[in-house]
């Protein structure tokens, strides 16, 4: 039989573990990445583009807070109707704005929110290396706000590109290639797909983010 005295402090230890409330720990990747993640991902909308032949799916990056967004237009070209929903579930009717660049696969849009939105920050792609860890958030198949990580795998200068595996798949397009400051570097664009969209190979490609400071001040008056 235990003591009354040894009763009590199993009694005091046993309160003490069920209020514990254990400080959960990340290692400075999981730091970055969660930091990065959070900071960007209320800018990025998820886009429903309605075409003849059904629905197409992207993704795009807010740009100014009155409701400018930037994403592909293989997106909604040829759509009649466009639908944005934000990171909070609020969903928009999205008109075209038309721009000057005809055979780039850039688009603007535009919504009239009630508030300002948050904005991306676009960076400086010229800096990128091959090897150098960049994230990607997008929509793929339907499911928003997703975060893939990979690297820079290949920088194809003549054609203007950055190849990466970090995960992009069908709903991703328009969303942004992240650096790790959360900085845009790249807008993704499209994966090789030999297998007509069964599996993500990670052979991805985006469209580096100096090209899309040149189309966004060719279209948009500062």
């Amino acid at each position: 039989m235990f003591s009354n005295k040894i009763k009590k402090m199993y009694i005091v230890i046993f309160a003490l573990l069920m209020s514990f409330n254990p400080v959960l720990s990340y290692d400075s990747e999981e730091t970055t990445m969660i930091a990065v993640y959070e900071k960007i991902n209320p800018a990025i909308v998820a886009i429903d583009a309605e075409l003849k032949i059904g629905v197409s799916g992207g993704t795009g990056c807010i740009i100014n807070k009155d409701g400018t967004i930037l994403t592909s237009k293989h997106v909604i070209d040829g759509s009649k109707k466009i639908e944005v929903t934000t990171f909070d579930g609020k969903t928009y009717s999205a008109k075209i704005i038309p721009t000057k660049n005809k055979s780039g696969d850039l688009a603007l849009l535009k919504i009239n929110p009630k508030t300002p939105l948050n904005v991306v920050k676009l960076g400086n792609s010229d800096n990128l290396k091959v090897g150098q860890k960049v994230l990607a958030i997008g929509n793929p198949f339907g499911f928003s706000g997703t975060l893939t990580q990979g690297i820079v795998s290949r920088i194809d200068l003549a054609k203007n590109k950055i190849q990466t595996d970090a995960a992009i798949n069908p709903g991703c397009s328009g969303g942004p290639i992240l650096n790790t400051t959360g900085e845009v570097v790249g807008i993704s664009q499209s994966i090789y797909n030999p297998d007509n969209n069964i599996s993500n190979i990670g052979i991805g490609f985006a469209i580096p983010s100096d090209e899309v400071k040149k189309f966004i001040a060719h279209n948009i008056k500062q």
